[in-house]
């Protein structure tokens, strides 16, 4: 069974590792960590930035990497890492679909009311969109 886990380095993302990590440390553990891409961008401009993107993804990687010991124990768990640029809710369902994920897990940064409405919510859009089941960590 694949488990991903989508991270960010925020505190709910930290509180889902630890859960993955709990829970499911007999199965393959994938941390996702994807650098957001901003709407807006053209294709020229896409291109233009492929290199800072590509700079942000390996400083993204080392970034978890390096967090990780300080979340969890990682001894004798099987994981690794990956990383995406995109918008965060599209990246993770994309990835789920084409590498055959079992289970996803997103921690939930739990803004309500107006808040949430103007800035819509990853862990929602994931629920929605995804081919297997989620599990939201508050």
């Amino acid at each position: 069974m694949t488990i991903l886990v989508a991270y960010d380095g925020s505190a709910p993302a930290q509180k889902a590792v630890k859960r993955a990590f709990d829970e499911y440390s007999d199965e393959e553990i994938v941390l996702l960590r994807v650098v957001d891409v901003s709407d807006g961008y053209t294709e020229a401009s896409i291109k233009a930035v492929h290199d800072l993107l590509s700079d942000r993804r390996e400083t993204a990687a080392e970034k978890l990497r390096a967090d990780l010991p300080e979340i969890v124990d990682t001894a004798d768990v099987d994981f690794r890492t990956e990383t995406a640029a995109g918008d965060p809710a599209r990246e993770i369902v994309k990835f789920a679909e084409e590498h055959d994920v079992d289970h996803i897990v997103v921690g939930s940064h739990g803004r309500k009311g107006v808040s949430r409405v103007l800035l819509g919510s990853v862990a929602e859009r994931v629920v929605r969109r995804a081919p297997v089941s989620v599990t939201v960590v508050r």
